[in-house]
């Protein structure tokens, strides 16, 4: 990590890893005895540990696209990473690999937050409230994956989950989950400011705006203008209006290694390319792994360097974008053309397109330790100021609330893409946020849940379910890990 380290550390806790088809006790000292949580140095370390969970949601922003229709699998092969051919395909089953993955990784990170939590009241000390809304705003994160990907799901309240605990822990309403989830953000947003000392902690901003897209994932459009609406008022964001040429191509910089945790980013995932992983375990990286999945197959010229050729953007998400839109070339890259001008050349995987998620794939100088593609330092733009505005704008429409101010906010993002204002209202105007929520984010791993949460993706993914393909399944050997007592979710 750049600024904020992020380190695998034992601590105490019993965590599920995927690198194992059971539970794993970490061997580490006694929680209840007198050797940890006796100072602000421990809780700091153990925050440390909850914040490396977000290194492992690479795989989470992947599949957020790949199950959309903004990309295609790719890769060498139709059995290359057979668990995400299965996503891109709606064919998936509870034995997904790449699912339990995101399973197990998450759940053990709300288990590090969960850790802290447990012990906040052993020890005092001036900061303390600052450690804990970190921790608390960091189970709010996991837990909000979890929901999005999973529904329901077995979770637990300032405490551990521990070997036996599945036993009886059952899967909790989403309700319940977002309520908590609601309760840590507040709590978050409460107690922190909007700039920390070091890049890549939460801040007040990343709270508020977690906030905002939880309210705005149950519709409850009131709550969430209103959170949004105070951030973007009285935050200290903006847009990146500054363009750069590359190669004779006009783009906006946000996504380049020397713009990371600019004015635009609310929150960002700090990776370095130190302490490279392998393929038996890649959430061992300090590294962003999707970007050398998504990186161009065999390439060889300019500005850009090779990966596995995943997640490749299709025709149809090209064509969203209107005449002159500089996020096209910002997004996108199209090898055909790019190769044409630059003499580059490169070899076809998979499902080619001919198109590359130019955001999230590598540039030449990253330095890297170990398996370059593995170990990319690209952060990950979580939450981004853009996706503020055009939260702020379908809540503000939505909910009835105000047009007016819902074009405004749109428009400023529309305004730096170099694009006309917008006047439509209501529906209309539904469909502009849609719009531009598209294109704006693509790349970002959004598109599945966003289509989801407004009751599209039936008619936008092919092979998408009603009724059960709104939520992932359950991985089977976590149920019988609890015995056969989880019930799966619906069609799988």
């Amino acid at each position: 990590m750049k600024n904020l380290k992020i380190k695998n550390i034992l601590i105490v806790f019993v965590l599920m890893v995927s690198c194992s088809d059971d539970f794993v006790n970490v061997d580490s000292p006694d929680a209840n005895s007198e050797s940890f949580f006796n100072t602000e140095a421990d809780y700091a370390s153990a925050l440390i540990g909850a914040y490396d969970g977000l290194q492992y949601t690479y795989v989470n922003v992947m599949l957020g696209e790949i199950a959309s229709d903004n990309t295609l699998c790719g890769g060498e092969s139709a059995t290359d990473v057979v668990g995400f051919q299965e996503i891109d395909d709606m064919r998936h089953t509870p034995n997904n690999a790449n699912l339990r993955d995101i399973w197990n990784w998450m759940f053990g990170a709300v288990n590090r937050a969960n850790f802290i939590l447990e012990f906040q009241d052993k020890t005092d000390f001036p900061n303390k409230n600052n450690i804990i809304a970190q921790a608390r705003f960091l189970r709010a994160y996991y837990n909000f994956e979890l929901v999005k990907w999973f529904g329901d799901i077995p979770f637990a309240i300032d405490k551990r989950i521990q070997f036996g605990d599945q036993f009886t822990i059952e899967r909790s309403p989403k309700s319940e989950v977002y309520s908590l989830i609601e309760q840590d953000l507040m709590f978050a947003a409460a107690n922190l400011p909007y700039a920390q000392a070091q890049k890549g902690r939460v801040t007040k901003g990343a709270a508020q705006a977690l906030l905002g897209k939880a309210f705005l994932y149950q519709d409850k459009f009131a709550e969430a203008a209103t959170v949004l609406e105070d951030l973007i008022i009285n935050g200290p964001y903006d847009l990146v209006t500054e363009t750069r040429n590359v190669e004779g191509v006009t783009i906006l910089p946000i996504f380049e290694n020397d713009f990371e945790n600019n004015i635009e980013s609310v929150f960002e995932v700090q990776y370095t390319d130190q302490e490279g992983a392998g393929f038996d375990c890649l959430q061992c990286s300090e590294g962003n792994v999707a970007v050398g999945f998504n990186g161009i197959r065999n390439y060889n010229g300019p500005v850009f360097d090779s990966g596995f050729s995943f997640n490749v953007p299709t025709q149809e998400v090209v064509d969203a974008f209107e005449a002159g839109d500089i996020r096209l070339d910002t997004a996108i890259l199209d090898i055909n053309a790019w190769a044409s001008n630059t003499g580059a050349t490169f070899a076809t995987g998979f499902e080619h397109t001919g198109y590359y998620n130019r955001k999230y794939i590598a540039r030449k100088g990253d330095l890297n330790t170990g398996d370059a593609n593995l170990t990319n330092p690209n952060n990950y733009r979580a939450i981004r100021f853009a996706d503020v505005l055009l939260m702020a704008a379908e809540a503000l429409n939505r909910g009835g609330i105000s047009d007016t101010r819902a074009q405004g906010y749109l428009n400023r993002v529309r305004t730096r893409a170099m694009l006309p204002d917008v006047a439509t209202t209501g529906s209309n105007l539904t469909n502009d946020i849609y719009k531009e929520r598209r294109v704006e984010l693509v790349g970002e791993g959004h598109r599945f849940f966003d289509l989801v949460r407004t009751g599209r993706a039936a008619q936008e993914i092919e092979g998408f379910t009603t009724g059960k393909h709104e939520v992932f399944p359950i991985p089977e050997i976590e149920i019988q890990l609890a015995g056969n007592t989880w019930a799966q979710n619906p069609g799988y």
